[in-house]
Protein backbone atom coordinates (compact mmCIF):
# COMPACT_ATOMS: atom_id res chain seq x y z
CA UNK A 1 0.00 0.00 0.00
CA UNK A 2 1.11 3.83 -0.40
CA UNK A 3 0.99 5.59 2.78
CA UNK A 4 0.25 9.42 2.39
CA UNK A 5 2.97 12.04 3.44
CA UNK A 6 6.77 11.82 3.90
CA UNK A 7 9.46 9.46 4.20
CA UNK A 8 11.18 9.51 7.34
CA UNK A 9 13.75 11.63 5.97
CA UNK A 10 15.98 9.67 3.97
CA UNK A 11 14.03 11.62 0.83
CA UNK A 12 11.04 13.56 -0.27
CA UNK A 13 8.19 11.88 -1.68
CA UNK A 14 6.90 13.96 -4.90
CA UNK A 15 3.03 13.49 -5.27
CA UNK A 16 1.65 12.49 -2.65
CA UNK A 17 -0.45 14.67 -0.59
CA UNK A 18 0.64 15.63 3.39
CA UNK A 19 -1.86 14.85 5.43
CA UNK A 20 -1.83 18.13 6.66
CA UNK A 21 -2.68 19.98 3.27
CA UNK A 22 -5.87 19.84 1.78
CA UNK A 23 -7.06 16.96 -0.71
CA UNK A 24 -10.24 16.12 -2.27
CA UNK A 25 -9.53 12.63 -0.33
CA UNK A 26 -9.26 11.88 3.57
CA UNK A 27 -6.04 11.95 5.45
CA UNK A 28 -4.12 8.92 5.50
CA UNK A 29 -5.18 7.58 2.04
CA UNK A 30 -3.76 5.00 0.63
CA UNK A 31 -3.10 3.40 -3.48
CA UNK A 32 -1.29 0.28 -4.02
CA UNK A 33 1.65 0.49 -6.33
CA UNK A 34 1.86 -1.88 -9.33
CA UNK A 35 5.23 -1.02 -10.22
CA UNK A 36 8.72 1.22 -9.06
CA UNK A 37 11.16 2.95 -11.51
CA UNK A 38 14.46 3.31 -10.38
CA UNK A 39 17.08 5.74 -12.02
CA UNK A 40 20.33 4.41 -12.23
CA UNK A 41 23.61 6.34 -11.84
CA UNK A 42 23.73 7.91 -7.96
CA UNK A 43 20.48 5.93 -7.17
CA UNK A 44 21.01 1.71 -7.97
CA UNK A 45 24.48 2.27 -8.68
CA UNK A 46 27.68 4.56 -8.68
CA UNK A 47 30.83 4.87 -10.87
CA UNK A 48 34.07 3.93 -9.21
CA UNK A 49 35.99 5.90 -7.28
CA UNK A 50 38.00 8.10 -9.83
CA UNK A 51 41.73 7.49 -9.19
CA UNK A 52 40.67 3.76 -9.51
CA UNK A 53 39.14 4.72 -12.73
CA UNK A 54 42.35 6.28 -13.65
CA UNK A 55 44.42 3.62 -12.80
CA UNK A 56 42.49 1.19 -14.33
CA UNK A 57 42.13 2.97 -17.67
CA UNK A 58 45.89 3.47 -18.09
CA UNK A 59 46.60 -0.17 -17.34
CA UNK A 60 44.39 -1.17 -20.46
CA UNK A 61 46.80 1.81 -22.29
CA UNK A 62 50.27 -0.38 -21.10
CA UNK A 63 50.99 2.07 -18.37
CA UNK A 64 51.22 1.93 -14.89
CA UNK A 65 50.77 5.02 -13.08
CA UNK A 66 51.43 5.57 -9.50
CA UNK A 67 48.64 6.58 -7.24
CA UNK A 68 50.14 10.04 -6.74
CA UNK A 69 50.16 10.75 -10.42
CA UNK A 70 46.84 8.87 -10.59
CA UNK A 71 45.43 11.26 -8.09
CA UNK A 72 46.07 14.70 -9.61
CA UNK A 73 45.31 13.16 -13.16
CA UNK A 74 41.91 11.96 -11.35
CA UNK A 75 41.50 15.61 -10.04
CA UNK A 76 42.04 17.23 -13.64
CA UNK A 77 39.80 15.06 -15.30
CA UNK A 78 36.96 15.46 -12.77
CA UNK A 79 37.04 19.11 -13.52
CA UNK A 80 36.86 18.63 -16.98
CA UNK A 81 33.88 16.36 -16.63
CA UNK A 82 33.37 12.66 -16.07
CA UNK A 83 30.32 10.67 -17.08
CA UNK A 84 28.60 10.30 -13.53
CA UNK A 85 30.89 13.20 -11.98
CA UNK A 86 30.36 16.44 -11.65
CA UNK A 87 29.82 18.73 -14.61
CA UNK A 88 32.49 19.96 -16.64
CA UNK A 89 33.63 23.21 -15.58
CA UNK A 90 33.45 24.28 -18.87
CA UNK A 91 32.22 22.65 -22.38
CA UNK A 92 34.67 24.02 -25.23
CA UNK A 93 32.53 25.44 -28.09
CA UNK A 94 33.47 22.30 -30.78
CA UNK A 95 31.91 19.75 -28.14
CA UNK A 96 29.05 21.91 -27.36
CA UNK A 97 26.87 20.05 -29.53
CA UNK A 98 28.08 16.57 -28.30
CA UNK A 99 27.16 17.91 -25.26
CA UNK A 100 23.75 18.62 -25.46
CA UNK A 101 23.08 15.42 -27.63
CA UNK A 102 25.04 13.52 -25.13
CA UNK A 103 22.21 11.41 -23.57
CA UNK A 104 20.28 11.22 -26.88
CA UNK A 105 22.60 9.34 -29.20
CA UNK A 106 25.38 6.87 -28.49
CA UNK A 107 27.90 8.90 -30.65
CA UNK A 108 27.08 11.98 -28.70
CA UNK A 109 27.82 10.77 -25.32
CA UNK A 110 30.99 9.13 -26.24
CA UNK A 111 32.41 12.05 -28.36
CA UNK A 112 31.16 14.52 -25.60
CA UNK A 113 33.38 12.60 -22.53
CA UNK A 114 36.24 11.45 -24.90
CA UNK A 115 36.45 14.95 -25.99
CA UNK A 116 36.08 16.74 -22.59
CA UNK A 117 39.03 14.04 -20.95
CA UNK A 118 40.87 14.63 -23.96
CA UNK A 119 41.44 18.30 -22.70
CA UNK A 120 43.17 17.28 -20.36
CA UNK A 121 47.42 16.56 -21.14
CA UNK A 122 48.86 13.31 -20.28
CA UNK A 123 51.69 11.25 -21.39
CA UNK A 124 49.07 7.90 -21.84
CA UNK A 125 48.14 7.38 -25.30
CA UNK A 126 44.21 6.46 -26.08
CA UNK A 127 43.89 7.25 -21.66
CA UNK A 128 40.67 9.50 -23.38
CA UNK A 129 38.80 6.02 -25.12
CA UNK A 130 40.10 4.23 -22.07
CA UNK A 131 38.33 6.01 -19.27
CA UNK A 132 35.38 6.35 -21.67
CA UNK A 133 35.29 2.11 -21.79
CA UNK A 134 35.60 1.73 -18.18
CA UNK A 135 31.74 2.92 -17.91
CA UNK A 136 30.40 0.44 -20.35
CA UNK A 137 31.98 -2.60 -18.08
CA UNK A 138 30.99 -3.46 -14.89
CA UNK A 139 34.02 -3.66 -12.99
CA UNK A 140 33.93 0.60 -13.65
CA UNK A 141 30.71 0.43 -11.31
CA UNK A 142 29.30 -0.31 -8.03
CA UNK A 143 25.92 -1.25 -7.09
CA UNK A 144 24.86 -0.12 -4.13
CA UNK A 145 24.45 -2.70 -0.75
CA UNK A 146 20.65 -1.86 -0.96
CA UNK A 147 20.25 -2.32 -4.48
CA UNK A 148 20.04 -6.18 -5.25
CA UNK A 149 17.84 -6.69 -1.79
CA UNK A 150 15.14 -3.83 -2.43
CA UNK A 151 14.82 -5.16 -6.17
CA UNK A 152 14.55 -8.55 -4.86
CA UNK A 153 12.07 -8.01 -2.51
CA UNK A 154 9.89 -6.43 -5.35
CA UNK A 155 10.00 -9.11 -7.69
CA UNK A 156 9.16 -11.60 -4.85
CA UNK A 157 5.94 -9.11 -4.14
CA UNK A 158 5.06 -8.88 -7.39
CA UNK A 159 5.71 -5.01 -8.26
CA UNK A 160 7.28 -4.74 -11.17
CA UNK A 161 10.56 -2.81 -12.28
CA UNK A 162 11.63 -0.40 -14.39
CA UNK A 163 14.96 1.38 -14.98
CA UNK A 164 14.86 5.03 -16.32
CA UNK A 165 17.85 6.92 -17.17
CA UNK A 166 19.57 9.57 -18.51
CA UNK A 167 22.30 8.06 -20.75
CA UNK A 168 24.02 7.33 -23.84
CA UNK A 169 24.95 3.67 -23.43
CA UNK A 170 23.02 0.47 -22.98
CA UNK A 171 23.03 -0.58 -19.26
CA UNK A 172 21.73 -4.20 -19.83
CA UNK A 173 24.65 -5.89 -19.51
CA UNK A 174 25.88 -4.58 -16.18
CA UNK A 175 22.60 -5.95 -15.02
CA UNK A 176 23.22 -8.99 -16.49
CA UNK A 177 27.10 -9.46 -14.91
CA UNK A 178 25.32 -8.69 -11.82
CA UNK A 179 22.90 -10.90 -11.74
CA UNK A 180 20.30 -8.25 -11.59
CA UNK A 181 18.74 -8.71 -14.88
CA UNK A 182 16.28 -11.30 -13.91
CA UNK A 183 14.73 -8.41 -11.74
CA UNK A 184 14.16 -5.55 -13.52
CA UNK A 185 10.94 -5.64 -16.31
CA UNK A 186 12.06 -2.56 -18.44
CA UNK A 187 14.59 -0.30 -19.40
CA UNK A 188 13.69 3.18 -20.93
CA UNK A 189 17.06 4.64 -21.66
CA UNK A 190 16.79 8.19 -23.05
CA UNK A 191 18.83 7.28 -26.05
CA UNK A 192 16.66 4.85 -26.89
CA UNK A 193 13.32 6.54 -26.39
CA UNK A 194 14.39 10.09 -27.42
CA UNK A 195 13.30 11.97 -24.49
CA UNK A 196 15.16 12.80 -21.40
CA UNK A 197 14.05 13.16 -17.91
CA UNK A 198 12.62 15.64 -16.67
CA UNK A 199 10.07 15.19 -19.59
CA UNK A 200 6.99 12.93 -18.19
CA UNK A 201 7.09 11.37 -22.17
CA UNK A 202 10.00 9.26 -21.18
CA UNK A 203 8.14 8.28 -17.37
CA UNK A 204 5.14 7.75 -19.44
CA UNK A 205 7.07 5.54 -21.69
CA UNK A 206 8.17 3.29 -18.76
CA UNK A 207 5.19 2.97 -17.47
CA UNK A 208 3.87 1.39 -20.58
CA UNK A 209 6.54 -1.15 -21.00
CA UNK A 210 5.32 -2.41 -17.56
CA UNK A 211 1.66 -1.54 -18.26
CA UNK A 212 1.61 0.42 -15.55
CA UNK A 213 -0.92 2.60 -14.53
CA UNK A 214 1.25 5.97 -13.64
CA UNK A 215 -1.10 6.48 -11.01
CA UNK A 216 0.10 3.81 -8.90
CA UNK A 217 3.66 3.79 -9.92
CA UNK A 218 6.81 5.10 -8.01
CA UNK A 219 10.13 6.99 -9.45
CA UNK A 220 12.97 6.52 -7.09
CA UNK A 221 15.93 8.57 -7.82
CA UNK A 222 18.62 11.36 -6.68
CA UNK A 223 17.74 14.22 -8.39
CA UNK A 224 15.28 17.10 -9.39
CA UNK A 225 14.66 15.51 -12.71
CA UNK A 226 13.39 12.34 -11.52
CA UNK A 227 10.81 13.88 -9.23
CA UNK A 228 9.40 15.05 -12.94
CA UNK A 229 7.44 11.83 -12.82
CA UNK A 230 5.31 13.88 -10.75
CA UNK A 231 4.62 15.46 -14.07
CA UNK A 232 3.23 11.66 -15.60
CA UNK A 233 1.04 11.45 -12.81
CA UNK A 234 3.63 9.57 -10.53
CA UNK A 235 4.80 10.21 -7.20
CA UNK A 236 8.09 10.64 -6.57
CA UNK A 237 11.07 9.79 -3.96
CA UNK A 238 14.04 11.57 -3.92
CA UNK A 239 17.02 9.88 -2.16
CA UNK A 240 20.20 11.97 -0.88
CA UNK A 241 23.35 11.23 -2.94
CA UNK A 242 26.00 8.56 -1.73
CA UNK A 243 29.24 7.35 -2.07
CA UNK A 244 30.45 4.23 -3.74
CA UNK A 245 29.46 1.44 -1.32
CA UNK A 246 27.53 3.25 1.19
CA UNK A 247 23.79 2.44 1.88
CA UNK A 248 21.68 5.44 0.25
CA UNK A 249 18.40 5.33 1.67
CA UNK A 250 16.95 2.86 -1.33
CA UNK A 251 15.36 0.71 1.23
CA UNK A 252 12.90 3.17 2.10
CA UNK A 253 11.35 2.23 -1.35
CA UNK A 254 10.16 -1.36 0.15
CA UNK A 255 8.07 0.89 2.86
CA UNK A 256 6.77 3.21 0.28
CA UNK A 257 5.37 0.24 -1.27
CA UNK A 258 3.79 -1.59 1.40
CA UNK A 259 6.24 -3.77 2.39
CA UNK A 260 6.53 -4.66 6.04
CA UNK A 261 10.16 -3.73 7.59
Amino acid sequence: MWPSGRSGGLGKVHGVPDVNEKTDHPPHTVRPVEAVLFDFHGTLAQVEDPVSWVLAAAATCGTTLDRGKATILADRLLTAGRAGGPLPHRVPPHLAEDWADRDLYAHSHRAAYTGLAATVHTDVAGLADALYDRLLVPAGWLPYPDTEPTLRRLHAGGVKVGVVSNIGFDIRPLFAAWGLDGLVDAYALSYEVGRTKPDPAIFLRACGMLGADPERTLMVGDSPADAGAVAAGCAALVLPAAEPGRTNGLGATLALAGFAG
